[in-house]
């Protein structure tokens, strides 16, 4: 059994009545008229470098913003219009059984509050007005009813002050009323040799206890070496998060086994019929007033739903990474855009056909939601089973289509978000690729018409490029994929403990896998090098591919050597050099491409006939995972991997 630094396996009832777990049902009770917090009112992030402006904006006068206050002097104006903000007031419409909206604050001075909305068209108006006058005092309370945004728009606060006035904003909540019972929810976070940063995520849900009134439990699957209890700070932590935490170590199952293991915790226990599991990256800066926004949506949503949160880029913490995405499954392309959305969006910027700022005006509905921050609600795990033992790669999406074919939709909610590594720093040529690959055809023989023509010409073409640029590990890592889907479900036997390290031992056989500080490449000075950039029209893409194939296969080069930046690291710049040193994607190091005309025809010969045979067998393959879903999404089969 896994030790538990924190608390023992079975979950106890709290002390202050907020439930935890045990054997009796598990729900909170309110006092009578007390609102739900929906979310608060900030005026500053979490950390140094989130822009404040991302909470409100400053669009005139002197204004003082802290974390929970905001201070105007004489002659300023503050909009929350922002990303954090905004009310998803179109999300609440068309999800939950709540009607109306209510903001309260606490207020020094003189000014004005301004409760206003927009449509699907981003256009504002004012629904609700308080002058705010220094004899009042106390609370000031606006209302909203949520009856005008079906199709977008949300809701948010506007402060002003006239000359000679000055107020203090301080205290905004966001409340709703509150259902009968809350759903206690259990956040997990899945950690591997991260333990400085998980620490750093466990210290702000402490921070912020007081306000996570839905929150119940607190599970680390700890899969690494370098565990989170080994630091000096975790008793520190564990005691202030108290009965709370559920500290785990575990076999190193990938992100699946990791999260998986919150939903295991807690959809096995008695009585967690209307209980939620919120996933958690342990590498993300927190806002920790995402585990307030989704666990409220989730507590009055009319039926039970997979919600998520959004991502926003670590290195760009102004910029979104995408509003609401799906997943091409036929094609295996994750991460595709939902129509309408902001992709790689400044939220500080404007749109430049529009000239509004970017704002998340539409109400879109996701395909999935990454793991990064994801809430699944116990009813799911009940009706569809638990997580496919990936290891990790596509093992989000493959859930929420599961979930989707069984009538549990995804949402993404605008304004809850974390920040997480840019995706765009991460090199497409790394051993889990080997994951997404394999996932990727497995998710798509469960749950798209597993149009063997098209994924058989998907997968070709991915093989061609990735020869014509000199990726012989690469190549190798789809050929290596394509052949373990072919093997059946049994190579999801292990969770991918085995398939991680033999594709690690495969592909320290390619030189151009291993990274390379810039001035210290083997065998090539560093002051010797040209960079090239030839970029073809794109209508003469198709007329590049043969001739550069043509050129590959009687090892013609027009350059024996390049050095090539990574934005221009692309198969028909790369396939002109003999060697090519490419900046990897990270911007840490290079990697030495060298042209190997026998290892390319092998490639050739190994890629080609597998695929052939996923055209040939593929139908009779998919036959075999659909038949082994359930006992792979089995509780028993999670048990068998857990060791328990």
């Amino acid at each position: 059994m896994p030790g538990k630094a924190a608390s023992a396996t079975t979950r106890q009832p709290a002390k202050n009545g907020r439930a935890v777990g045990g054997d009796q049902a598990l729900f909170s009770e309110r006092a009578p008229g007390a609102g739900l917090l929906a979310q608060r009112g900030l005026y500053a992030g979490p950390s140094a470098v989130v822009g404040k402006d991302l909470y409100a904006e400053v669009l005139g006068g002197a204004v003082a913003r802290k974390r929970d206050s905001v201070t105007l002097e004489p002659a300023a104006r503050v909009s929350g219009n922002t990303y954090f903000g905004r009310f998803p007031a179109a999300y609440w419409q068309r999800w939950t059984n709540v009607r109306a909206v209510t903001v309260t604050a606490a207020v020094e001075g003189t000014g004005r509050l301004v409760l206003r909305a927009s449509d699907m068209d981003g256009e504002p108006r004012t629904v609700a007005v308080h002058s705010a006058e220094e004899a009042d005092g106390g609370t000031v309370t606006l209302e909203a009813a949520l009856d005008k945004f079906l199709d977008g728009g949300a809701l948010w606060v506007d402060l002003e002050t006239e000359a000679g006035e000055r107020l203090t904003v301080s205290g905004v909540r966001w409340t709703v009323e509150p259902p009968e019972r809350l759903r206690p929810t259990a956040v997990t976070i899945c950690t591997m040799n991260r333990a400085d940063d998980c620490l750093q995520n466990l210290r702000a849900l402490a921070d912020s206890l007081s306000a996570l009134e839905t929150v119940d439990a607190i599970y680390v699957a700890d899969q690494g070496t370098d565990t989170v209890d080994s630091r000096d700070a975790f008793a520190e932590v564990a005691e202030r998060l108290g009965d709370r935490l559920h500290y785990i170590k575990q076999p190193n199952l990938g992100g699946a086994g990791g999260f998986t293991r919150g939903l295991y915790e807690v959809a096995g226990q008695p009585g967690t019929e209307h209980a939620n599991v919120l996933f958690m990256d342990d590498d993300v800066l927190l806002e920790p007033d995402l585990v307030i926004r989704l666990t409220a949506f989730a507590n009055r949503t009319a039926d039970p739903l997979i919600v998520g949160g959004q991502m926003l880029n670590l290195l760009h913490p102004n910029q979104l990474h995408v509003s609401a995405e799906y997943a091409n499954l036929n094609a295996l392309e994750p991460g595709k855009p939902v129509p309408h959305s902001l992709s790689t969006a400044d939220l500080l910027g404007v749109d430049e056909e529009t000239g509004k700022p970017n704002r998340q005006e539409r109400r879109l509905d996701a395909g999935y939601n990454g793991w990064w921050s994801c809430l699944i609600p116990y009813e799911v795990v009940k009706e569809v089973g638990y997580p496919l033992p990936y290891f990790f790669q596509w093992d989000d999406a493959e859930y929420s289509y599961r979930a989707r074919a069984h009538g549990f939709p995804t949402v993404t909610l605008p304004g809850a978000g974390v920040w997480h590594a840019d995706f765009h720093w991460k090199d497409w040529d790394e051993w889990h690729r080997y994951f997404n690959l394999r996932n990727s055809i497995i998710t798509a023989a469960l749950h798209s018409p597993f149009d063997l023509n098209l994924l058989t010409r998907v997968l070709l073409a991915q093989l061609v490029r990735y020869l014509l640029g000199m990726q012989y590990g690469l190549a190798a890592t789809l050929v290596k994929a394509v052949e373990d889907f072919l093997e059946g479900p049994e190579i999801l036997h292990d969770g991918g403990v085995a398939a991680m390290k033999e594709i690690r031992e495969i592909r320290s056989r390619y030189p151009e896998t291993k990274r390379h500080p810039a001035t210290e490449v083997p065998g090539i000075p560093s002051n010797d090098i040209t960079i090239f950039n030839t970029a073809p029209r794109p209508f003469l893409q198709r007329f590049y591919l043969v001739k550069r194939i043509i050129d590959r296969i009687v090892g013609k080069h027009k350059h024996a050597l390049g050095m090539i930046p990574h934005d221009e690291s692309n198969w028909w710049h790369v396939s002109q050099f003999e060697t090519a040193v490419v900046t990897d994607a990270s911007q840490e190091g290079v990697r030495v491409r060298r042209y190997d005309r026998q290892r390319m025809f092998e490639l050739a010969r190994r890629g080609a006939k597998v695929i052939n045979r996923l055209r040939k067998e593929g139908r009779g393959v998919q036959a075999q995972y659909l038949r082994a879903q359930p006992k792979l999404t089995s509780r028993e089969n999670w048990t068998r991997l857990y060791e328990l």
